[in-house]
């Protein structure tokens, strides 16, 4: 789509505002949209925003003899510190003692107390039937040794039966 302002070059900002509550929407290439005083503010904020990531980090860096490296892509906790970013997945084992300070300030928490993903939801949907279901089966069988105990075989063979069928049912 060409940009609605020039109509010479290829839109790539879209604007919408509301003004006066009338709702209007523009797509601006990116001389446009800077012109007109679009700008993205993230693009300004990135370099700040990893010096400010850093400034976290950045208490008591061990001396250069105890140095330690991630043996997965070779981060040191001084890199960590200076750059705010964690080189991997495997940082956070190594450095688990020195990031956890930082983390518990940054975030005020270390254990999750948000929102979980609604895949998450069913995970545990699932894993509530299936304890619900298995504290059914526990249930019928002690009623079954019950029944066996008090010789009512006719019932201890229903019990067996629905015992079963729930456990094929998995």
């Amino acid at each position: 789509m060409l940009c609605q302002k020039c109509k010479e070059k290829e839109a790539n900002t879209h604007v919408k505002s509301v003004v006066n509550g009338e709702y209007t929407e523009y797509m601006l290439c990116s001389e446009c949209a800077k012109a007109m005083g679009y700008t993205n503010i993230f693009t300004d904020m990135h370099s700040d925003f990893s010096s400010i990531l850093g400034s976290f980090f950045a208490n008591a860096l061990p001396a250069k003899s105890e140095i330690t490296r991630c043996d997965v892509c070779g981060s040191t906790y001084h890199d960590i510190a200076k750059s705010g970013q964690v080189g991997c997945a495997k940082c956070y084992e190594i450095f688990i003692d020195q990031l956890m300070p930082s983390i518990r300030r940054i975030h005020g928490n270390t254990t999750h107390s948000g929102k979980k993903p609604s895949t998450f939801a069913e995970e545990i949907n699932v894993k509530d039937i299936k304890n619900e279901k298995q504290q059914l089966i526990d249930k019928l069988k002690k009623e079954l040794d019950d029944a066996v105990l008090e010789q009512n075989f006719e019932l201890a063979a229903q019990l067996r039966d629905k015992i079963k069928e729930m456990e094929e049912s998995k």
